[in-house]
Formats: structure tokens, sequence, C-alpha cells
């Protein structure tokens, strides 16, 4: 899984799976689904996420072999 935020644009991508995704589909204002072409989610796109998310702080919790936080710094 892989996490980029695009500050010239203030949105956030949630990359799940490396492959192409070939259909999106908006499911709430601002964030949007891609899917490859099997049909399985590969991606999720959230526009205005300053205003959805808290970007500052990352939690993960039970993973199989990791347990971590991570913090931004400003």
């Amino acid at each position: 899984m892989k996490l980029t935020y695009y500050e010239e644009t203030d949105s956030l991508y949630i990359e799940l799976i490396d492959r192409p995704s070939v259909e999106s589909e908006e499911v709430a204002e601002g964030i949007v689904l891609d899917y490859d072409a099997e049909g399985r989610l590969v991606g999720m796109d959230i526009d205005n996420c300053v205003n959805k998310i808290n970007l500052r702080t990352l939690v993960i919790n039970s993973l199989p072999s990791l347990t971590q936080n991570a913090v931004a710094h400003p």
C-alpha cells in the first residue's frame, strides 16, 4: 500500500495494489474509487483531503509482523 499526497491539488491517493485502473467511481463528493480490469479495488483518491482527514498522524495496527506509528512533522 502506498499513500501519496499532492499538495498542488490537496488530494491524497491511496494505492492498494500496484495495477493500472481502468474504471473509476465517485462514491461521495470528492472520493473516487479506482478499479482494475477484473473489478478489484486498486486505489482511492480523496480530494480536498485536508478538510476531510488528519494527515499528521498515521497509525498502523494489527498487520502481520508490523505495528508502527508515524507522525508527520510540519
